[in-house]
């Protein structure tokens, strides 16, 4: 049992004092990586003070990433790598390097980036193969006549109906299968959606944001509009000056800001869909599951605010299973359901029956959820060895980690005397793929006072962190 001697504390408060002592405990490796602390009650008897005092020292490591909970089953001890390896490797390269004329080695393979800071992927070993081909052999070894039958427009019913469930449970949304409609990615989807709605309807789209939506919506013949973002998401001003009629958001976790909507900025948002009958919120909610600091917000969708149906909701599996899954899904809202019906309820489903009826037996059985736990756990600990790296090099000195509480990626903001067009060329010439903010921006010649990189890392490997961050460090020092 973890024990800490308050009389030295000084002038600290307890919460202080038990702070400091755990995290040097931690980082000194008197824990094993994933070692299971003691619950709060039992530290707080044995220490003799509150477990208020306990509950306050517990969630500010977790928000500096230093430990992590798993609901019901306690507080755990994360795995970070120690100062002295990264100092001793960061020195073995140094030595290695010093005689040599360029900073940073060509690779034999050209077309292999030293650094991938933006590809979205996922380890092989991470993914539940065996899991899987146990679900595949029991969905073929059973008759089932819908195997072989075209699924309906809107998915396998099996499947809608565990989306359904797992929606209710996790993103406290009351939905019903009939309102779900499963399709074979986003882009299907958004096509779907141009087509559910009038063809003379104006879209607005976040800017900065994410390309791809309004590239999908241009190409099935919409118009679009960028309007600005600030500190807490769309500018209201901006949505209501465009004239849109539709708005795609991603106010949980806003790509590539990492912004996330506080309520008031949502009420507006809804307010302002409730003051024509043909305006709509399309909320993408891509990757939810993986917020590491408190509960999933609320989505739009399920607000209380959201009195008069004006949400539709879209999310997909890429981000939970693996990107080369392409299934997706929409959530709809009731007064909708009619003109679906009517409009596109002839489309054929676009994801083959098999892989539906699989997907819904691996939800029934639990194992999503698991696999969640799991890959949240996973990217909680790549998330937190890499920004362990980052503070502990010399890049601190002059760099920022913002937005890094959730999702899969974080900005790194650059206060140092350089633009981003060298850093660019410089990036480029040493096969680093990093993307820059201000990439997301619509107006072509958009130039940020500090260069902000947007540092996705779900395609890491853990061992290669601490190379990824020494090459960048010989870059910018």
């Amino acid at each position: 049992m973890f024990t800490c001697d308050f009389s030295k504390k000084g002038n600290l408060t307890l919460s202080e004092y038990l702070y400091k002592n755990l995290k040097s405990a931690i980082i000194d490796g008197n824990f094993a990586p994933n070692e299971k602390l003691p619950s709060k009650r039992n530290l707080a008897n044995h220490l003799g003070i509150s477990v208020i005092t306990i509950a306050n020292t517990y969630e500010r490591l977790i928000s500096e990433g230093y430990i992590y909970s798993i609901e019901k089953s306690g507080f755990f001890v994360t795995e970070l790598l120690s100062f002295s390896q990264i100092k001793n490797e960061k020195k073995s390269v140094n030595q290695e390097n010093q005689n040599k004329p360029e900073k940073i080695t060509n690779n034999k393979n050209q077309n292999i980036p030293q650094i991938d800071f933006k590809t979205n992927s996922i380890s092989y070993e991470k993914f539940p193969f065996k899991t899987w081909n146990k679900i595949t052999k029991e969905v073929l070894s059973e008759p089932n006549e819908n195997l072989l039958k075209l699924p309906d427009a809107k998915g396998v019913f099996e499947l809608r109906k565990e989306i359904a469930l797992y929606l209710r449970r996790f993103r406290n949304m009351e939905v019903h299968p009939e309102q779900i409609v499963i399709g074979s990615g986003t882009e299907y989807l958004y096509s779907l959606l141009v087509k559910l709605f009038d063809s003379n309807l104006l879209y607005a789209v976040e800017n900065p944001g994410y390309k791809k939506v309004f590239q999908v919506l241009k190409t099935n013949g919409v118009n679009c509009v960028p309007c600005k973002m600030d500190n807490f998401g769309i500018k209201i001003e901006d949505l209501e000056n465009s004239g849109a009629n539709v708005v795609h958001l991603s106010p949980s976790h806003h790509f590539p800001t990492g912004i996330v909507m506080p309520v008031r900025r949502r009420q507006e948002i809804l307010a302002w869909a409730n003051e024509s009958e043909n305006r709509f919120i399309i909320e993408d909610d891509y990757d939810s599951e993986f917020r590491f600091l408190g509960k999933p917000l609320t989505p739009l969708f399920s607000s209380e605010y959201n009195n008069k149906n004006k949400v539709i909701y879209i999310n997909t599996f890429t981000k939970s299973l693996s990107p080369s899954f392409r299934i997706g899904y929409l959530v709809l809202p009731e007064n909708l359901l009619p003109i679906f019906n009517e409009k596109l309820g002839f489309f054929s489903n676009t994801v083959s029956s098999f892989e539906q009826f699989v997907l819904a037996k691996f939800m029934e059985k639990g194992f999503f959820e698991k696999h969640i736990i799991k890959m949240k756990n996973y990217y909680r600990s790549l998330r937190n060895n890499l920004i362990f790296c980052l503070e502990k090099s010399s890049l601190s000195s002059f760099c920022k980690i913002k937005e890094e509480e959730a999702g899969l990626h974080f900005l790194l903001e650059i206060d140092k005397k350089m633009n981003s067009k060298d850093l660019k060329l410089l990036f480029e010439k040493n096969k680093i793929v990093i993307p820059f903010l201000e990439d997301f921006y619509y107006q072509n010649k958009m130039i940020l006072e500090k260069p902000t990189l947007v540092i996705n890392y779900s395609g890491l490997k853990k061992d290669d962190i601490p190379k990824s961050v020494k090459i960048l460090e010989s870059l910018l020092i």
